[in-house]
């Protein structure tokens, strides 16, 4: 990253900040900033709060159109990814939309051990229980041209829609997490803003954003001994300090 910055300065280009929800790199750079260190850190994935949707396999979908953006990415590469979305949310839009039949599923659905369907389910009701496996089922009742778009490198998309269908309600969660720390980073804290002069929050949040200079309240809400409550007290603050917001 500060390789990529360093020629994104040199070309006149303002930099790259990767944040916590798009990758790794973002969580380790945010934490070092953020919370400071004593000892080696040690990137662990318990260290990032979105752990769903930072998963190896949509890497490729969070990162490569940056990666063309900035020149890092070739243009097979990128359509190669294009690709790959368009396949994934082709097949989960059929899987939402198509009904299995019980004539044509209840031979798979005893044999995996979990209960026959009795009228017309939809695909993506199924891939919800836990003994099915998509691919496996569609394989098995011959439904996988039907209902799955194949993409370069893989055979279908069928793993990535069950993924995306079996946790759907996990990953919105974290998608109104991501909006959230989003808003509040929306809000800079002014660099002549003096914590320690802040009467209404913990001695503690007082030394450590004194100390870490946060420049924004998504950072200063990051920062280790800092509360929501303390967060909170500092927004109403900033809006006398300075009522408009500025966007980073």
């Amino acid at each position: 990253m500060a390789g990529i910055n360093a020629a994104r300065k040199v070309q006149g280009k303002d930099g790259i900040v990767l944040p916590r929800s798009q990758a790794y790199m973002g969580v380790l750079m945010d934490d070092l900033v953020a919370k400071g260190t004593d000892e080696p850190y040690r990137m662990f994935t318990s260290r990032a709060e979105h752990r769903l949707t930072l998963r190896q396999d949509t890497a490729d979908l969070r990162l490569t159109e940056l990666g063309y953006e900035i020149g890092l990415a070739t243009k097979e590469r990128y359509d190669r990814m294009l690709q790959k979305r368009d396949a994934v949310d082709k097949t989960v839009a059929n899987l939402r939309q198509i009904n299995a039949k019980p004539e044509e599923v209840n031979g798979y659905l005893e044999s995996v051990g979990t209960a026959t369907i009795q009228q017309p389910t939809r695909f993506a009701n199924l891939a919800l229980r836990p003994q099915v496996n998509v691919r496996e089922m569609l394989l098995a009742i011959d439904k996988t041209e039907e209902l799955t778009v194949p993409f370069q490198g893989m055979e279908d998309a069928a793993e990535l829609a069950e993924i995306l269908l079996k946790y759907e309600g996990y990953i919105e969660k974290e998608r109104e997490m991501v909006s959230t720390q989003t808003q509040q980073e929306q809000w800079l804290i002014p660099a002549d803003f003096n914590f320690k002069e802040v009467a209404h929050i913990t001695l503690e949040a007082r030394e450590k954003l004194a100390k870490i200079q946060p420049k924004n309240l998504g950072q200063a809400a990051r920062v280790s001994g800092v509360s929501p409550a303390d967060i909170s007290v500092l927004m109403v603050l900033l809006k006398k300090y300075r009522p408009s917001r500025e966007v980073v």
